[in-house]
């Protein structure tokens, strides 16, 4: 059948070998069944995934006989979408759209027409609710729900395995070393040229500090397979949580997955006399394990990081699989963190754009609020597994050439690029997932000069102070690059950056951007208050008085109609919405909108009556 999935509409089909159990909360992990099954993720959307034996022919057969077993409190099948073999797994909860104008009342008939449970509300016409034991399976309920007249769409949450970026070990580059923090053109010990200055200049950040950071900032790694008994990452973690076992118990073995532990490595290891050392070695630690595809786990992710005090998360994971855009949902709980992290200063949020050799980023990466990072080599050149694209904010050392030392995970199998052991507790390491993690690491060097900066103007700062490497050519008039962003980071100019914007009077104050500034000028004003009443065609809100002079002027000419302002106060802030035209009916509001969509402006009709 065909489901809503994130930005597209795609087929999917039952797997024919995997299925999904949940135990009752009572009982222990080895009374499941085991027969004629074999583990094959340990947790998958609150399942766990297992694939039944070749010799079982009908999986729809074997998952009933399994259901009936007494420690299975719930059974599902796994699904792919067509012509993939990433598994799929339900939830049980579903993000309900309806249509505009559909009460509560009306709502709750949809809700006993599936015999849904309501979970809760976020707004007027959007609800989330999950499946109970007379519900179809939430696959089929949600096809069933875009069928209902009151329902405009309906996208179940399904939860599948999230691409870590580092390369694999086959491809003996997917390791990183301590020349990524000053690269004086070889690696000792070993008869190997590197360019000299190719680095992030972290040791002249260090100095220009006066330390190496501060323990008052906090770095979230959001991945799997920490070993929190790692001497380089043990010590100054706060608030750990696992998504798996919805606890702050992490595994003894990761569940199978080492990825995080070099990770946080490159971000904040410890000076403490042997092993690696990363970027800020005196920032808090937090280390969140369980990544996730599903909306629900997304937002419990970023909302466990704006709840405990995250200043920075580093998230080296996503995927360039179409068929996962994210959906409105997780961009609602990025952009929350972004803006509402911090006490309202904003979380930074980066995310690796990912090592699949492509001309797009990862879906994670391609979020306006996400510092989207890709790697350069200990030569200054582009990383050739480095995805490309427009979205790329800034690169940073990794390997490509030659790797990057980190921490490695106790059941970590992963070994060192020349062969020449240097520490059983390490290893080489490198892909974006590495760059990431080190861009990471100087942000929380810059939250140390100055902890006032937002979250947009430490963005702002590592593009304005990165260093332009490759060609000219590479970067266009903006000084972009889809291979390097704005640069490679340059975590000395980024600190220097952040100094001197604290000691500089006014320093906090928002960035005045170029579009606010061409707001600026003579305008005649014809002010008169309206009923609130009647219709209009909303194309946003906005904090910057400039943009609504801009967007006023424009519609005006453009459409020839009203241009309605609606001003009021939002969490102690003024906001502006503005809608195009005052109708009397829903429907010439709606004509309007259609048209204003054909000349490429989207918006949607606001019952004015509802702005006072």
């Amino acid at each position: 059948m065909e489901i809503k999935l994130g930005k597209g509409v795609f087929k999917i089909e039952k797997s024919s070998k995997l299925i999904g159990l949940k135990q009752h909360k009572t009982r222990g992990v080895e009374a499941m069944p085991k027969e004629q099954t074999t583990t094959k993720l340990e947790k998958l959307g609150g399942f766990k995934v297992l694939e039944i034996d070749e010799d079982v022919e009908d999986v729809n057969e074997k998952l009933d006989t399994i259901r009936e077993d007494a420690d299975v409190e719930i059974g599902t099948h796994v699904y792919h979408i067509e012509g993939s073999d990433r598994p799929l797994v339900p939830t049980g909860e579903i993000l309900i759209i309806f249509h505009h104008n559909v009460d509560e009342e009306e709502q709750t008939l949809v809700f006993d027409e599936y015999y849904l449970e309501l979970v809760e509300r976020r707004g007027k016409d959007r609800v989330i609710v999950k499946v109970t034991s007379k519900s179809p399976n939430p696959i089929k309920t949600a096809g069933l729900l875009t069928n209902f007249s009151l329902v405009r769409a309906a996208e179940p949450d399904l939860d599948t395995l999230v691409d870590h970026y580092a390369l694999s070990a086959v491809q003996d580059s997917l390791f990183e070393q301590e020349w990524h923090l000053e690269n004086k053109g070889y690696i000792p010990g070993d008869n190997y040229p590197i360019k000299a200055g190719a680095d992030a200049k972290v040791i002249d950040a260090w100095k220009r500090l006066g330390n190496r950071g501060s323990s008052d900032i906090t770095i979230a790694i959001v991945d799997n397979g920490f070993d929190l008994n790692h001497p380089d990452i043990s010590n100054n973690i706060t608030k750990p949580f696992d998504f798996w076992t919805n606890s702050s118990r992490f595994s003894a073995d990761g569940f199978g997955f080492s990825h995080g532990t070099p990770c946080a490595g490159v971000a904040l290891g410890r000076v403490n006399g042997t092993g690696m050392v990363g970027a800020a070695p005196n920032s808090k630690f937090m280390p969140l394990s369980g990544t996730s595809f599903g909306w629900r786990a997304t937002e419990n992710i970023f909302n466990h990081c704006i709840k405990n005090g995250a200043d920075i998360i580093s998230c080296s994971w996503g995927t360039t699989d179409a068929s996962f855009a994210l959906n409105s949902m997780k961009e609602a709980a990025i952009t929350k963190a972004a803006t509402e992290g911090r006490n309202g200063l904003g979380s930074v949020v980066l995310f690796a754009v990912g090592n699949d050799d492509l001309d797009y980023v990862s879906y994670y990466s391609v979020h306006p609020d996400v510092i989207a990072v890709a790697a350069s080599t200990s030569r200054d050149e582009h990383a050739f597994y480095s995805n490309r694209g427009a979205e790329v904010t800034i690169c940073a050392p990794s390997n490509g050439d030659w790797p990057i030392i980190a921490p490695k995970a106790s059941w970590d199998t992963g070994h060192w690029f020349d062969g020449r052991s240097r520490s059983s507790q390490h290893k080489h390491f490198g892909g974006t997932s590495s760059a990431t993690p080190l861009v990471a690491g100087i942000c929380a060097l810059m939250l140390s000069a100055n902890p006032k900066l937002t979250a947009k103007q430490v963005k702002e700062v590592l593009i304005k102070t990165a260093d332009k490497i490759g060609r000219a050519s590479d970067y266009d008039t903006r000084g972009h690059s889809v291979k390097y962003g704005y640069g490679r980071v340059n975590a000395d100019k980024a600190v220097a950056e952040a100094i001197r914007m604290r000691d500089k009077t006014g320093v906090n104050k928002p960035v005045v951007e170029e579009r606010v500034q061409t707001g600026q000028g003579l305008f005649e004003f014809s002010v008169k208050r309206q009923k609130s009443e009647g219709y209009g065609v909303q194309i946003g809100v906005f904090a910057e008085y400039g943009n609504v002079l801009i967007q006023a002027e424009k519609l005006e000419k453009k459409f020839q109609k009203p241009i309605i302002v609606n001003i009021n106060e939002l969490n102690g802030k003024t906001i502006y919405r503005i809608c195009v035209g005052k109708f009397q009916s829903w429907n010439e509001a709606n004509l309007q909108r259609i048209m204003m969509k054909q000349q490429g402006i989207n918006g949607f009709v606001k019952n004015l009556s509802n702005l006072k």
